[in-house]
């Protein structure tokens, strides 16, 4: 009784929440959200959170599961999410388990009988599991401290991955008599399922806490007009040592993409519904274990894996709607590092996505909003806006939306031309056909088209008959859709969409204000800050150290966690408990051989001097970094700091004289001569490389050695 009086007191205390944050998460503090959520816990309330993916939701059920008595109960979407959380939780000393249908009966009847014991802490189950009366019955008989659904978006019928299996759970649970609370979490959900699941779940306004939507370290960038193939050959080339996703539409793009790049010699992974499971489970964990760098999939893939590190998620093609695409996309990044977000689009994606949802089995109604909803997704493609601030103000989040200044829109470099003519001559098509045909029709007859429909409907008789015959449909197709997407003209939710001028079409037709487009090209980040050859090494030992433990390399510690010991440099436990991811826990069971590696580092031949030692051999800088297993970057900025430690370097390797004067030029006129705002001033062509080639040689650039 004593004891018991003891733990209800020391779960009423926040204080206490922060110390489990510290030493069993390597947190000081906790993040946005965490903490009125872990509050409605502690009084036993019903919440919903709505936290960016990376945000830190498991936190949220998690330090409660800790301190509260009894059992907390996860409902998970995924066989695979659940072993990754269990993993994270068992490294941390945390006694928790999953009940799902991967388990033989002797392993599933071993672990309801520790589970009626009370052995564990957590227990991760798929929604069917209530289905069964065994299941029910056990979990109706033990102490339970609260039920959580995690990507609790698949609860809402307006959500974008709906599982009717996750709704009807919510009339079983009202069987049990003894639940204290709800707690809800996602990362993806309009205002309207927002509020279906307040509904479903009896939540108050006052436990939703929503931080937004925002990922501030995902780079969106939209490539149109570029060749599919050769471009991500040329991105993955550029970041060979990292790790990344391919999303395609199809089985059959999947495979062949799979094949394409397996051909050209990278380590890929592939996953599509069509495999077997036993064929899907070994492709995932090859790419969850860092055994291949690339995983080709379709949308089957994805929900629920929680790989810290990787750095990019491509999309091959246009994806069905800003709801999945965020939740794809958002793959990227979860430990906070900058990472890239493409997508690849050609204007005939939208055919295939159109065909998917006149194949479904939806009703009209559900249909139409699928269209609306694509019809957004398509406006995503042709805005000239913020990339990050089209999607957040699609969600209408709740807090004021700024330019994100990393997408390939706030980037681009490129000159802006004016299109005010050719927008007139499209509003004026539209409207001498009375606003009652698609696109397509529409850039038939501005490109002057035989076609027997524009003939049978007369429309080679109207004077914006041929008038942008000096372009190609498909040209005046993607400027149609760029229209529509700055709200010149509206679409409708119908199956085909009709063009329609809106208000602002007036204002351009008016001459009142003028329309400019600009082209788009994708950026590099800047320079990384750290050692990373010594990143490298860190990330080959937890590797090594993951197989033994049989768990995934980032269960142990993010890359983001690897990169801040890199900086710091850490030689004491002490220091190393400073580095945010680096519990107690997580340091008596990891830390010593990671200690040990940084302080042995230090006393082997810098890695800059054996970079500068194959430069002097007569190698080239792809050659090194080849050879070296890092990249190229990385031998460049070892070569700069070899020549601030007195070492020699031809320039003429770097760059031409030309290219010199461009640089100081632009470097004069900046109050802050940073990399990024300079390579944003100087030609495309010009590289970072060749930049801090030039800073470098006139004393100009910092190296964080």
């Amino acid at each position: 009784m004593e004891e018991t009086m003891i733990r209800k007191v020391y779960i009423m205390d926040l204080q206490s929440a922060r110390t489990l944050l510290r030493n069993y998460f390597g947190y000081d503090a906790f993040r946005k959200g965490q903490e009125p959520l872990i509050q409605a816990a502690l009084n036993n309330e019903n919440a919903l959170g709505i936290m960016p993916t990376g945000g830190g939701k498991s936190i949220c059920y998690q330090i409660p599961g800790i301190l509260l008595d009894g059992t907390a109960i996860i409902i998970s979407p995924l066989i695979s999410l659940m072993k990754d959380q269990v993993d994270s939780l068992e490294t941390i000393g945390i006694h928790a388990t999953y009940i799902n249908s991967t388990l033989s009966k002797e392993t599933y009847e071993v672990r309801m009988r520790q589970l009626q014991q009370g052995d564990y802490d957590f227990v991760y189950v798929a929604p069917e599991r209530f289905d069964s009366e065994h299941f029910f019955t056990i979990i109706n008989q033990i102490p339970i401290s609260f039920i959580a659904f995690d990507e609790a978006h698949c609860i809402s019928q307006w959500g974008h991955d709906f599982r009717p299996s996750y709704r009807s759970i919510i009339e079983t649970l009202t069987k049990l008599h003894h639940i204290p609370f709800l707690m809800a979490l996602t990362a993806t959900a309009t205002p309207e399922v927002i509020q279906d699941i307040q509904v479903l779940l009896n939540i108050a306004d006052s436990n939703v806490i929503n931080t937004g939507f925002a990922r501030p370290n995902l780079y969106f960038h939209l490539i149109k007009g570029q060749d599919k193939q050769q471009f991500m050959l040329n991105y993955l080339k550029e970041h060979a040592q990292e790790v990344g996703i391919v999303y395609a539409p199809t089985r059959k793009l999947v495979e062949s993409t799979y094949s394409f790049l397996v051909k050209k010699g990278y380590q890929v992974a592939y996953y599509h519904a069509g495999l077997s499971e036993e064929l899907r489970k070994n492709e995932q964990n090859k790419f969850i274990n860092d055994e291949v760098q690339v995983m080709v999939a379709t949308n089957a893939f994805g929900m629920g894996i929680d790989k810290s590190n990787v750095r990019y998620v491509i999309h091959y093609s246009l994806p069905m709607n800003i709801e999945a695409y965020y939740q794809e996309a958002g793959r990227a990044g979860r430990d906070g590092e900058p990472s890239d977000c493409i997508l690849l689009y050609s204007g005939q994606d939208s055919h295939l996505q159109k065909f998917l949802i006149e194949q479904s089995l939806l009703d009209e109604e559900k249909k139409s909003l699928e269209y609306k909803k694509l019809q957004a997704m398509i406006n995503y493609c042709h805005t000239e806006n913020c990339l990050q601030e089209y999607i957040l103000n699609y969600f209408n989040a709740d807090q004021r939306v700024v330019a994100c200044n990393n997408c390939s829109n706030c980037t681009h470099t490129g000159t802006k031309i004016d299109r005010t003519r050719d927008a007139q001559m499209v509003l004026s098509c539209v409207m001498r056909m009375n606003q009652k045909f698609g696109a397509g029709l529409t850039a038939q007859v501005l490109k002057g088209s035989k076609n027997q429909k524009v003939k049978q409907f007369h429309f080679d008789q109207l004077s914006t008959y041929g008038l942008m015959r000096n372009r190609t449909e498909k040209e005046i197709t993607q400027f149609i859709h760029f229209l529509v997407a700055e709200g010149y003209l509206s679409t409708g939710d119908q199956r085909f969409p009709i063009l329609q001028l809106t208000k602002e079409a007036t204002r351009i037709l008016k001459n009142e204000v003028k329309l400019h487009v600009r082209e788009t090209h994708i950026s590099q980040h800047d320079e990384s800050d750290y050692n990373d050859d010594l990143f490298e090494q860190l990330r080959a030992l937890r590797k090594e150290m993951a197989e033994q433990e049989g768990v995934p390399p980032y269960i142990l510690f993010s890359d983001a966690t690897l990169k801040e010991m890199c900086r710091r440099l850490p030689q004491s436990k002490e220091a190393m408990l400073l580095i945010k991811g680096v519990g107690l826990k997580k340091f008596d069971q990891y830390g010593e051989p990671f200690l040990e590696r940084i302080a042995l580092n230090s006393q082997e031949t810098p890695s800059y001097l054996i970079s500068y030692q194959l430069y002097q051999q007569g190698l080239d800088l792809d050659t090194i970094a080849a050879k070296r297993s890092i990249q190229e970057q990385t031998v460049a900025s070892h070569l700069f700091q070899a020549f601030q430690s007195g070492h020699e370097l031809t320039w003429s390797d770097f760059f031409d004289q030309e290219t010199e004067d461009a640089v100081l030029d632009v470097y004069k006129q900046l109050d802050e001569p940073k990399l990024k705002p300079i390579k944003d001033m100087v030609h495309d062509q010009i590289s970072y490389t060749a930049i801090k080639a030039i800073l470098a040689k006139h004393d100009l650039l910092q190296i964080k050695h």
